[in-house]
């Protein structure tokens, strides 16, 4: 037969161990949180590399990437006709429609879209979560630097490519 206020005395035992543990939390506005090195914050922007090949809007399952852009004609020495190449007037994320899947970083064959690891750009009003694209240059100084190559790992295809014909080992 078991003792009546068997359990509750289990469940105090258990609540007096877990008060005399010191807690896990850190008090957010005062201690920055320490981020794992691939957190997903706001996707940054570096206009210089966009092409406008617009992969990135018809990829994105939400709809939340608006990109327009207009032709302009390129003259180059010695060619037969002027060349057209895209220009960029508009490149805009609504953060509101974002689901943070990193499809339209995945596909920029360009790099020109990265992750930062910024989380605090929350907003009074939800208009302003659509970032513009001189909103999301700012963002650019914050992307973290690539991780070093790993020396036990294979080389690139590139190396390796070069070292053949150079008729050398890649290492």
């Amino acid at each position: 037969m078991e003792l009546p206020g068997k359990g509750l005395v289990k469940g105090l035992a258990v609540t007096l161990g877990t008060l005399t543990q010191r807690t896990g939390t850190q008090q957010y506005p005062d201690v920055e949180p320490d981020l794992p090195p691939r957190t997903r914050g706001v996707i940054a922007l570096i206009e210089e590399n966009c092409t406008v090949c617009m992969l990135c809007a018809r990829e994105c399952p939400d709809w939340c990437i608006y990109i327009d852009s207009h032709k302009e004609e390129v003259v180059v020495p010695g060619a037969a006709r002027a060349r057209q190449r895209n220009v960029l007037d508009r490149f805009a994320i609504d953060f509101s429609l974002c689901m943070y899947c990193g499809i339209c970083i995945e596909v920029c064959p360009f790099d020109a879209l990265h992750w930062t690891p910024e989380f605090e750009y929350a907003e009074h009003d939800i208009r302003d979560l659509l970032h513009e694209k001189d909103r999301l240059e700012e963002w650019v100084a914050t992307v973290p630097a690539p991780p070093a190559h790993d020396h036990r790992g294979e080389p690139a295809k590139e190396q390796t490519a070069a070292a053949k014909r150079s008729g050398q080992s890649a290492v």
